[in-house]
């Protein structure tokens, strides 16, 4: 503890108020119903390929709302409601869709009908689709259609080696962020037709974990048997871009039975390798680099080092109107903070499994009273471990506040994380499966659909000022006019940009490189 003391104390004021956090926020747009909208993304909402703020994720009917690079909780907040009510605008215009507030996903058709991601006829857009088709062969469209919220995160002056210990902490104390936020301990019936799972049915149609916090992040969530065999390290930049590379390159039987394009020419995938691109690769954490167009993020990493880290594990919140709130994102600047200033020993292949144990035990009976997760080769309770993390967050919570000019907002996310340590019934998921109990019959579908028109009428309710409005009409004509400059430039045949594209020389590699000083936090990525 006395390093972790000294390097927070090394941590000037001006440095923690340099830190930038930026969010992506995916959410399936639904009919009144509660199913699957099965139209186009809207065209008022403008290029998904292109637009810098409104694109698709998977589907076609899962939107992607991003915000920029923020220096303040509360300027990031701020960017992603204006971002929600301009969209909600454009549903409501456009007719009564709405955006599916849990991260499991509403009614889904038959999985050959969910729609794929459409970005235009250029090469790069053409490859956007192709990847994702390539995802739909591999996983099949449901697991595609779940949710969530990425959160990015820089400090200034941190190096790639001081990125990846905060990685490897961050994957030793995710247990306590699923369990925390977790809010997705119940699904639609129709997300598991025919597959084998461990839910108990609830109500007609849903189906649950009673103690579960985060089905997204468990067994049923973004889960890969081929991506099992991986065992990533996170010691280095070397030794995980050694492992990138090797999924990257490295061809998988079944893959390659299903080929790059079927019988009558239209492309399965991008590639035959166990990866199709780095971004295919799940993960509760991610390593991330501002890439030039057209780069390849492991080039980019390995060319000019770590400039942030993408946190992937958090759950849309049904009861916050954009999902997330300002407390919940005070805790994970926290929880980062701790994840760097602590000594983070490298990682082995015994700890790897027990970390993937823990994630999953935690995500399906995480309010289990007594649940013991494995640390250190020994079991250990989750409330007794978390309640230890927890106050070592306290000074770090203190130094944030002081650094902001007072307050206690960063030291009450930390308590009322510990309250709610000691009481689950406050937690997100225990919130979930009360409210469907108590006022929808048990019902999945009843819940949400009941939360995300409470949402939609609040987000359509608060001011949108015309040059608001008309600042986002303009980033949706230049969106469509960047598109159509990207479609008009193309000259290489398809087939070509894609053997380029996937070809091994773009992976870059370098021996040595230096670290580039913390930049702003770009949330695009090229595929």
């Amino acid at each position: 503890m006395s390093n972790f003391k000294e390097r927070l104390d090394a941590l000037s004021p001006a440095r923690l108020r340099g830190v930038r956090r930026g969010i992506e926020k995916e959410s399936l747009r639904a009919q009144p119903d509660g199913k699957l909208a099965l139209t186009p993304h809207p065209a008022a909402l403008g290029s998904a390929l292109t637009h810098p703020h409104i694109t698709t994720d998977f589907s076609e009917s899962q939107l992607e709302l991003i915000t920029g690079a923020h220096l303040s909780v509360e300027a990031a907040l701020e960017e992603l409601v204006r971002v929600h009510q301009y969209t909600y605008r454009v549903l409501d215009e456009a007719g009564d869709e709405r955006l599916w507030v849990s991260s499991m996903p509403c009614g889904l058709p038959t999985d050959e009908t969910i729609p794929i991601g459409r970005y235009g006829s250029s090469n790069v857009g053409r490859a956007k689709s192709v990847y994702r088709m390539g995802l739909s062969h591999r996983y099949g469209r449901r697991m595609q259609t779940i949710s969530g919220i990425h959160y990015n995160w820089s400090l200034p002056e941190v190096s790639s080696e001081q990125y990846f210990a905060l990685i490897r902490n961050f994957r030793r104390h995710a247990f306590l962020l699923l369990y925390l936020f977790g809010a997705s301990p119940a699904l639609c019936s129709s997300f598991v037709d025919g597959r084998p799972h461990e839910l108990q049915p609830l109500g007609e149609g849903s189906m649950h974990m009673p103690h579960g916090t985060s089905l997204r992040m468990g067994r049923l969530g973004y889960q890969s048997e081929a991506q099992a065999s991986l065992a990533v390290s996170y010691n280095s930049l070397d030794g995980y871009g050694a492992s990138l590379q090797d999924a990257l390159t490295r061809p998988w039987p079944a893959y390659e039975a299903i080929g790059i394009r079927n019988l009558g020419g239209d492309y399965n995938q991008l590639a035959t390798s166990l990866l199709q691109i780095e971004n295919e690769f799940y993960g509760t954490i991610r390593p991330k680099r501002v890439i030039y167009p057209g780069e390849r993020p492991l080039h980019a990493l390995r060319e000019r080092g770590v400039e942030y880290v993408e946190v992937r594990l958090m759950d849309l919140d049904p009861f916050e109107p954009v999902g997330i709130n300002a407390r919940t994102m005070r805790f994970l600047d926290v929880f980062l903070l701790h994840c760097l200033l602590s000594d983070s020993p490298p990682d082995t292949r015994e700890e790897i499994a027990d970390l993937a144990h823990n994630q999953h035990l935690t995500a399906a009976r995480g309010r289990e009273p007594g649940l013991l997760l494995r640390r250190g080769g020994r079991e250990a309770a989750l409330t007794e471990w978390g309640g230890e993390l927890l106050e070592e967050f306290a000074p770090i919570a203190e130094a944030l506040d002081a650094a902001h000019g007072g307050g206690t907002q960063h030291a009450d996310a930390v308590r009322a994380a510990a309250a709610a340590l000691g009481d689950p019934a406050v937690l997100p998921s225990a919130r979930v499966l009360e409210a469907m109990s108590r006022a929808h019959n048990d019902s999945f579908v009843g819940f949400v659909r009941a939360r995300s028109e409470q949402t939609r009428t609040e987000l359509l309710a608060l001011p949108f000022p015309d040059a608001q409005r008309e600042l986002f009409e303009r980033m949706t004509q230049t969106s469509i006019d960047a598109q159509k400059r990207t479609e008009a430039s193309d000259s290489m045949p398809f087939e070509i940009y894609r053997e380029q594209y996937v070809s091994p020389a773009r992976l870059g590699f370098k021996n040595h490189w230096v670290d580039a000083p913390a930049g702003p936090v770009s949330q695009r990525a090229s595929l």
